[in-house]
This record gives structure tokens, sequence and C-alpha cells, in this order.
């Protein structure tokens, strides 16, 4: 019954923004977006989507470049923001502490936004995804990690596609948009069979040749 918090705040918000001639913002961003990362009908849902083209990793950067002109006091605001663990926080906290963290359950986002970009962007199979993440991050994540949080972008962006085939207006601001109404397009029950696991078929010298 998580997801049934989700879903209750979303009613609560609509509620109050009917009563009040509002709408309510969505706030979930691209990465979420295509991870199927939300709850359907619950914050899946909004009027109208501010972040559905922005990914994870840069909202950071977007938060802390605008806190500046904005005073100290919010600006203090923005950063304890920033520095907080990303979580959906369905899961009651112990002692102040969070038990539930994005991250730990789905993999980095640094990992994930980059599979979205070249995924996207530029058709790379998995094999390919794989190979350009062993070289983008050599040092900071290992090879198993790697695999296996690629294996989770894999399957969770084919299954939760009927997710994105009813979501709300948002803006393309970037070069990536999973909106259904145009810059992606695709059935939400699509066999993915062939994407389902990272294949291996490539090695380093064949990617670089």
């Amino acid at each position: 019954y998580e997801n049934s918090q989700a879903r209750e705040r979303t009613q609560t918000l609509m509620d109050y923004a009917n009563m009040v001639n509002g709408l309510v913002l969505g706030t979930g961003d691209l990465s979420e977006i295509s991870l199927g990362w939300n709850t359907y009908n619950g914050d899946h849902m909004s009027m109208y989507n501010v972040n559905c083209s922005v990914p994870k990793t840069l909202i950071p950067l977007l938060i802390n470049h605008i806190a500046k002109s904005m005073g100290e006091d919010i600006y203090n605001v923005c950063l304890d923001v920033i520095n907080t663990p990303i979580s959906p926080e369905l899961l009651p906290s112990t002692k102040g502490d969070l038990n539930q963290k994005t991250e730990e359950i789905i993999g980095d986002y640094n990992l994930h936004d980059f599979f979205i970009f070249n995924f996207i962007d530029s058709g790379s199979n998995a094999d390919r995804l794989y190979v350009m993440a062993k070289q983008a991050f050599e040092g900071m994540y290992d090879e198993k990690y790697i695999q296996e949080v690629l294996n989770k972008f894999i399957r969770r962006f084919f299954s939760q596609q009927f997710k994105r085939n009813c979501s709300p207006d948002g803006p393309a601001i970037g070069p990536i948009s999973l909106s259904p109404r145009g810059a992606w397009q695709m059935p939400s029950d699509m066999y993915s069979s062939l994407w389902d696991s990272v294949n291996l078929s490539l090695n380093d010298e064949e990617f670089k040749a």
C-alpha cells in the first residue's frame, strides 16, 4: 500500500487546485519517467509537468544556479534539498533517517541518465551501452554494478511505457523527450526480449574499431 500514499497526495493537491481554480504542476523528471519510477495516477499525473524533459542529474545544478540569486536563507534551504538523498518517502523514517533511498534500489542516476541519452539519442543497443559506460565511468563503478544497473534500466524502460502513454503535457526543453504525442511513440506491450539482459557480445577492441 505504499503507492496509495502517492495517490492520496495527488488527490489532495488536485482537490485543492480545484478549490482555488489552480493547476497541479508535476515534478517528475525525465529520469523518473524513463524508469517509470512513479506511482500510476499518483505523482505520475498532473495538469502540466514542468520537469518532464530534465534529467535527474541536471536538477541539482539548476537548483544551485537559481538559488544563488535568491538570498542566503533560500540558498541554504535549496542546498539542504540538494544534499538530501533522493527518496519517494513512502516508508517512515527511523530517528530522522530515511529508510528508502531511490539509488540504493534502482542504481545511480549518473548511469541511468547516461543510458537514457545514448539509448534514445543514438539508438545504442545494450552491448554498446555497456562498453561505453565502462569507458565513461572507469574508476567510478565496477563492471558488475554497471551491468546490474543497465539491466534494471532496460527492464524498467520497456515495462513502464504504459505510464508514459498517458502522461500529462510538458515542455520539451532538451534534446530528449518521451512525450507520447510526438517525440516518443512506443506501444505499451512492446516485446523486449532482445533487450532483457546485457549480451556482452562486443568486447572493448571491437567497440574501438
